[in-house]
């Protein structure tokens, strides 16, 4: 589906494939530039463009690795109240041992549609999260500063950059799913990489 825009003809948000949403005509790329952080919302065949051009401008910080899991129905207990969220991280990699995780993990990460995900910067504090419905927010005590990303990327400004949450009603809602990429979920993921230092955090109220 195509829609027409002032300046010419854009097309419609490429959603991941873990999510759905019912009116997708209503989704473009664009950005909003907060006080500190900046909302994205990016097809999904670019939001790792978007996670290696954060990792790129990391040269001498390390990163650490974040991983949000709904926590197991069997874990709640009162699932019917209050779900929480599992948090994992994987700390002090290297800018190259980040990359490599989002080579090794990234697709089935981003084309999830039940888990979050994310790199930040031991020392300067910016941090990058791909969210649920294309969503990828980087927070930052500047975040101005990333504006010549934002112009790599070629992501338009907006005053209020509108996400797939303000398009669903009661009749009308989103849908998330966990996928399978060669054979494993992102469930699979903390027992994976516990080798490499993956480690549990805490639990959270989602």
């Amino acid at each position: 589906m195509l829609c027409l825009f002032v300046k010419g003809v854009i097309h419609v948000l490429d959603m991941v494939k873990g999510c759905q949403v019912p009116f997708p005509e209503r989704l473009f790329e664009g950005c909003e530039i907060g006080t500190r952080y900046i909302r994205m919302l990016l097809d999904a065949g670019r939001i790792p463009l978007a996670l290696e051009k954060f990792l790129e401008l990391r040269r001498r910080e390390q990163v650490f690795f974040i991983l949000e899991l709904p926590t197991n129905q069997k874990e709640e207990p009162e699932p019917e109240r209050v779900l929480h969220k599992d948090i994992y991280y994987l700390d002090g990699c290297s800018q190259e041992q980040a990359l490599s995780l989002l080579e090794e993990y990234g697709e089935l990460l981003i084309q999830d549609g039940m888990s979050a995900f994310g790199f930040g910067g031991h020392e300067l504090g910016d941090e990058i999260m791909v969210e649920k419905y294309n969503l990828v927010t980087l927070w930052s005590r500047r975040p101005v500063k990333f504006r010549p990303l934002l112009e790599e990327l070629g992501l338009p400004e907006q005053q209020h950059l509108v996400t797939a949450g303000e398009t669903f009603d009661q009749e009308h809602p989103g849908q998330c799913q966990m996928i399978t990429l060669n054979g494993i979920t992102v469930y699979d993921l903390p027992e994976m990489l516990k080798d490499r230092g993956l480690y549990f955090a805490e639990r959270r109220k989602a």
